[in-house]
């Protein structure tokens, strides 16, 4: 029997240390969800999305109507979604990740139950969730060294946790923060997340990255920090030694400006995030690299019609990342390693999460890759103990909604989060 009995959707909250961004800082608790859809037979599959509060009244919303559906039926489950979420703009405004956007919210609550099911029709099949993709075009997915600038503790918190990976404020602590990165999982590319100081000191940071690991690619995201003006004034810095430049500028007209002058591929999680973005993007130039996320594209088998669309147009196509856990780190694997023209390693935050919600503790990698289990479905399971010490984080964290301007106000009341900052 493969019709659903029960839909189970729990909020929780994990550490987070305080890292710094073109919006902000962290705040010490990251929101996420964790979905649980039980069948008939008592099996269950799993999913992991968004926990901010918009998105887990969505994700109750259909939750509430999904029972007695048949988890190969994933087309019921779009027309569910279509007919049951609200597309009305957000109260607050504040858009922090394209998963807030409007436009990805039917996308967005698909696809966390898109990987639920099919990690239902692997157990029932016995086959793995990147099987039912198409099947395993490599045994492991890369990962890259995901380095932020960051303060030592939550000065603000009224916890007294301090992370492991200390202050990291200049060129020197970036260096560092990467060697202790790559010696722990092996990394071998490095994303450093911008936008947060002078352009030019973030450059001396890569330049820095590049005389300490001369063989590994770099990149570097302003998160659309800088002006097309302040960026064409830069690139000369940049030639030859980036692997590719992430959203330096925001929008589709400013990275299209920024196209013109780049020698290095422009990548952009920011101005195309779902397919509705194409024909513009297309027609103005302005990315060579999709950075996809199964979040807001809209699942897995999404994120399959993604990478045929990048093949079709000659991008490249590569994953980003937010706080997660391991359910998401896996459903990211199974998709990446069932699509050919994955370019580059992809984006995780996983690393500066202790926590964990699944049975073992936290997945390793090896050599900064992460193996691709052959156990039915995505070949993870929910540990209940630390699923309920999560929730009750969750419940007493305070936190219900990521803002990152309004937790960097804290440290500066003058803070607007604002861009382009530069």
């Amino acid at each position: 029997m493969s019709r659903i009995s029960s839909v189970v959707v729990t909020p929780i909250a994990f550490r987070d240390p305080p890292l710094l961004n073109v919006s902000g800082v962290h705040e010490p608790w990251a929101l996420r969800s964790i979905i649980e859809v039980t069948i008939e037979d008592g099996r269950y599959g799993l999913s992991e999305s968004y926990g901010d509060e918009q998105t887990l009244s969505q994700l109750q919303t259909v939750a509430s109507r999904l029972v007695g559906v048949d988890v190969f039926h994933l087309n019921e489950l779009k027309s569910i979604v279509e007919a049951s979420v609200s597309h009305k703009s957000q109260e607050n405004g504040i858009e922090l990740a394209p998963g807030t956007n409007q436009a990805t919210t039917v996308p967005r609550i698909f696809a966390a139950f898109e990987v639920a099911f099919l990690d239902l029709m692997g157990k029932i099949t016995e086959r793995s969730v990147c099987d039912l993709l198409g099947g395993k075009v490599r045994d492991a997915v890369p990962y890259s060294a995901y380095l932020f600038y960051k303060y030592g503790r939550h000065q603000f918190s009224q916890d007294d946790w301090v992370d492991a990976w200390g202050e990291v404020l200049t060129p020197e602590d970036i260096v560092r923060s990467a060697r202790q990165m790559i010696d722990q999982y092996g990394f071998q590319s490095i994303k450093l997340k911008g936008g947060v100081f002078e352009p030019e000191q973030e450059l001396s940071a890569v330049r820095a990255l590049r005389e300490a690991f001369p063989e590994y690619p770099l990149r570097i995201d302003p998160n659309g920090g800088w002006t097309p003006e302040t960026t064409r004034r830069l690139l000369p810095q940049m030639e030859g030694v980036l692997q590719y430049l992430e959203d330096p500028a925001s929008g589709k007209d400013s990275m299209a400006e920024v196209h013109r002058s780049a020698t290095m591929p422009l990548a952009t999680n920011m101005c195309v995030i779902g397919f509705f973005d194409f024909p513009e993007a297309i027609a103005k130039q302005s990315v060579d690299v999709i950075l996809s996320d199964h979040h807001y594209w809209g699942g897995l088998q999404a994120t399959r019609e993604l990478a045929r669309v990048c093949e079709t147009w000659g991008l490249g196509l590569s994953m980003h990342s937010n706080s997660h856990l391991g359910i998401s780190l896996m459903a990211m694997t199974h998709a990446a390693a069932a699509i050919d023209n994955l370019t580059y390693a992809c984006d995780t935050h996983y690393p500066w999460q202790e926590e964990e919600v699944i049975v073992g503790g936290k997945i390793s990698f090896e050599e900064g890759s992460v193996r691709v289990p052959d156990a039915p479905g995505l070949g993870v399971e929910l540990d209940r103990d630390a699923l309920q010490q999560l929730a009750r984080n969750f419940q007493e964290c305070g936190i219900r909604s990521r803002n990152d301007v309004k937790e960097m106000q804290k440290y500066d009341p003058s803070w607007t989060g604002k861009v382009p900052r530069f």
